[in-house]
Formats: C-alpha cells, sequence, structure tokens
C-alpha cells in the first residue's frame, strides 16, 4: 500500500474518532443537564416508579434514546435507582422516598450513535445521616481524584490506585466486583477500570479513549448480592448504605475533558 492509501485510512480513522467525540459531547451535555434537573427534582413521597417514569420523559423530549431499553436483558426501568443499602442497578419501585434515605441515581443515554453514562448520590430532602453524608463527599472526591489521573500514556492502575485511596482513607468499604469501563458505539467496551490497582499497571490511555470512572463505596464491609426479587438490584450483605458516582471521561491531547458535565 502506497502512502495516499496509509494517509486516506488515517484521515477516516481520525474523522470516525472527530464523530464519536462530537457526539459524545453533545449527548455527555444532555446527560449531564438531566441528572442536574433530577437532584432538583426529587422530593420526599416521590416513589422511584414515579421518577422513573419523569427520566424517561425527559430523556425523550431532550433528543435521546433510553439506553436501558437497548440491553440484552430486559431492565425495568430507564434510570438505575438504588435506595439505602441498595449499591447499583436498583430496579425502580413502588417504594417511597423518605427525607435522610440515600439514593443513587445511574443512567445511560444513546445520542446519535453513542452512549454516555454518569451517576450520583444523594440525600433525599438534604438532609440525614452525617456518615452518610461524609461516606457521599469521599466517593465523590475519590472520583476527582481518579480523573485528575487521565491524561496519554497514564495507565489504568494509576486511575484505580488514586480512587482506592481516597476511600481507604475515608475508612470506606471498596467495591471490587463493580468496575468502571470504557464506552462509545455500546454501553459497556474494553478497558475495564477497576476502583483498584497499582500505578504503572494496565491498559494505557491513548488520546481519543472513553472511559466511564465510577467508584463504589460501602459503609460497612464491601460483600455485596444481587436481590432474587429484582435479578438487578445489588445490596450490601451487611445492610450498610452503599455509595455510587461515575463520569464519562474523554482522553484529550493533554489530559482529560469530563463529558456528562452539567452546563
Amino acid at each position: 500500500m502506497g502512502n495516499k492509501g496509509l494517509i486516506n485510512i488515517e484521515t477516516a480513522a481520525r474523522a470516525e474518532v472527530d464523530q464519536k467525540i462530537s457526539a459524545m459531547r453533545e449527548g455527555g451535555k444532555i446527560l449531564g443537564n438531566l441528572l442536574r434537573d433530577l437532584k432538583e427534582y426529587v422530593k420526599p413521597g416521590m416513589t422511584g416508579k414515579q421518577i422513573d417514569a419523569w427520566v424517561r420523559q425527559e430523556i425523550v423530549k431532550r433528543g435521546a434514546g433510553v439506553a436501558y431499553d437497548m440491553l440484552d436483558e430486559e431492565f425495568p426501568g430507564a434510570i438505575c435507582i438504588s435506595v439505602n443499602d441498595a449499591l447499583v442497578h436498583g430496579a425502580p419501585t413502588d417504594d417511597v422516598l423518605e427525607e435522610g434515605d440515600k439514593v443513587s441515581f445511574d443512567l445511560d443515554i444513546y445520542y446519535k450513535g453513542y452512549f454516555t453514562d454518569s451517576a450520583f448520590t444523594m440525600l433525599v430532602g438534604g438532609k440525614g445521616s452525617p456518615a452518610v453524608k461524609k461516606m457521599i463527599e469521599v466517593t465523590e472526591a475519590s472520583m476527582w481524584e481518579g480523573i485528575e489521573q487521565v491524561k496519554p500514556g497514564a495507565h489504568i492502575g494509576d486511575i484505580g490506585q488514586a480512587v482506592e485511596k481516597v476511600l481507604r482513607k475515608g475508612h470506606l468499604g471498596v467495591i471490587e466486583n463493580y468496575i468502571g469501563h470504557g464506552i462509545g458505539k455500546t454501553m459497556h467496551e474494553l478497558p475495564e477500570v477497576p476502583n483498584y490497582g497499582k500505578k504503572g499497571h494496565g491498559y494505557k490511555l491513548v488520546e481519543g479513549d472513553t472511559i466511564c470512572i465510577e467508584p463504589m463505596s460501602a459503609l460497612g464491609k464491601p460483600a455485596n448480592y444481587i436481590d432474587k426479587d429484582s435479578n438487578w438490584t445489588v445490596r450490601m450483605k451487611d445492610g450498610s448504605t452503599g455509595c455510587h458516582c461515575e463520569h464519562t471521561v474523554l482522553v484529550t491531547a493533554t489530559g482529560y475533558e469530563i463529558l456528562t458535565m452539567p452546563d
């Protein structure tokens, strides 16, 4: 193959990456703004299914697709809603949220052929256990510390070690069996992005990669199980409170860009 052929292949590859980044920027902004508005929308007395219906309506109204409708195994909702001892993948229910409940919201959307993914944890009504409030603050801090490691040439282990260090310093249970991931044309892609690791180990990031960094923690021990009633909701075995936060992050030429930040 001559130089012209190589140039054409490189140009096509670059165009595909540019298309991906453009679509994920737009989709990520839609998702970030939706989750920002969701945080304001949630009030004591609402049920998970009421919130789920609002989220589904908002996804469509904002021009995106309901990603959880596209799973091979049917999920009973448009958003994961994990309350108190539920860690992740919470199936929406008719249970009423009470002031002080911990609730984690995890949402994927589909836009122009690409997925974006983000999550946050909050206390319903803004009040609740000081220990749970601290857990949320520490878990979010671990996510930001993990994001700060992102740049071309950085290893996945750099991210995991940074996240784990913050969680352990905060005396939280570190969840190891649910992890972050690459994302793009499919919801979950390589590389895997654990919330633990060793600096200098694992996949080496390159410009144009898009990954989800999503620390998960527990007030108690990290052991968890899937609730058989829903076949989805992951709960803490010791009944303690679980926490989850997440952003979709683009590796840029000089560092990173968070694609799922609101305006």
